[in-house]
């Protein structure tokens, strides 16, 4: 078995997600070789700016240099398919933001790509790894909530509530037909089915867009920051915000809605999953607290204490209870648990971060929404 500290990563991508992903591999001990920008003049000036190494000047050179074992797609949702079929083809793992693609055809090939791959592929689902999440996913596993009736939820964000906001997801040559949807959305629709265990079956969805007219900045924006400068107006055509029933096989049932202009609303995932004997309930504005609920007896809330949680749940926590762990301890935790796979050389029987398969379900789950939205009724996954 190899030791997590001899591998060494590649991160393209070198903006805010790009940074997150840097920054949590250094906790780990994993050597980052370098990053590769939009530019090469990009590349050398974020790899400065971060105190990496190597500004790579194209995917070629990255994936020429042989001391790259694991390469961390962060780059616009368009660049996904082309990038990840290169590293796959180069013998490296690979680890790619969500959504995995612009299309279910495209995720597909993806997914059968890595299948015979045999590398680690992972997609980067990292709020599986907030203790608590991984604590409910083996609650309802070992049958404490009973029969799952109803899941019930949202993401709300406020970053895109304005008409001067600007950002690459906007566009969906770039980021996709589905912003809402694709970009938060398919967190929730990936945390709800990994908790559960069951995944939606049909779909019947509303999209909305409330500002169908923005005003785009001359240069780049970064993630989750604010344009200055001369802009010019542009037309949108992606979503603002979704409202999303659900059908599952067993019988239950889902809500979803997402939005990026929840006023006030900085990054709230909420998920309240009902069983037939009990229920539990978690927002990512507040991590290290579970609500669990009873019908006979007190309802309860559980503080991330790794000496009350069970045993999967202990596994993703790294800090004392009442130290909050948050959004940078979850790519950590996420990390630690897919390059522990990788130095073992294969997925191991507790392993719980999501395959490719599961990112190819979320792009089915997203073309099934556009459909719905589209047509204005039922869809079922099947037909995707």
């Amino acid at each position: 078995m190899t030791e997590i500290s001899k591998i060494t990563a590649a991160v393209i991508g070198t903006g805010f997600i790009g940074t997150v992903h840097v920054q949590a591999l250094r906790r780990l001990g994993v050597s980052v070789a370098g990053v590769l920008g939009s530019s090469p003049a990009r590349s050398t000036a974020r790899a400065a700016d971060i105190g990496v190494e190597k500004g790579y000047a194209s995917l070629e050179e990255l994936l020429s240099d042989r001391s790259v074992d694991v390469v961390h797609v962060t780059s616009p949702n368009q660049l996904h398919h082309p990038q990840v079929k290169a590293i796959i083809s180069a013998g490296k793992h690979v680890i790619c933001e969500k959504p995995l693609a612009m299309t279910s055809e495209q995720s597909a090939e993806m997914a059968e790509l890595a299948r015979a791959s045999g590398k680690i592929c992972a997609v980067c689902y990292n709020i599986r790894f907030y203790p608590l999440n991984q604590q409910a996913h083996a609650m309802v596993g070992a049958g404490d909530l009973g029969d799952i009736r109803f899941v019930t939820g949202h993401y709300h964000q406020d970053w895109l509530a304005k008409a001067t906001d600007w950002n690459w997801r906007l566009q969906s040559e770039v980021g996709g037909a589905l912003r809402s949807v694709g970009d938060i959305g398919t967190h929730w629709v990936d945390l709800t089915s990994f908790i559960t265990g069951m995944k939606a079956s049909a779909v019947f969805a509303d999209l909305m867009t409330f500002l169908p007219e923005r005003q785009r900045p001359a240069g780049p924006v970064e993630t989750f920051s604010s344009a200055e400068g001369a802009t010019r107006a542009v037309s949108i055509d992606t979503d603002d915000a979704s409202a999303i029933i659900m059908r599952y096989g067993n019988g239950a049932r889902g809500v979803l809605t997402t939005s990026q202009i929840n006023i006030g609303r900085k990054n709230s995932l909420h998920w309240d999953i009902a069983g037939s004997t009990a229920s539990a309930a978690w927002d990512s504005e507040t991590p290290d607290h579970l609500f669990v609920g009873h019908r006979d007896a007190p309802n309860q809330t559980l503080m991330r204490d790794f000496t009350l949680m069970n045993e999967t749940g202990t596994r993703a926590a790294s800090l004392p209870p009442g130290h909050v762990e948050g959004f940078a301890d979850s790519f950590f935790a996420f990390f630690r648990a897919v390059y522990s796979d990788i130095a073992a050389g294969s997925r191991t029987a507790q392993s719980t971060w999501a395959t490719f398969d599961d990112g190819h379900y979320e792009m089915r789950f997203c073309d099934a929404v556009l459909k719905s939205a589209r047509q204005g009724r039922w869809v079922d996954l099947d037909e995707i």
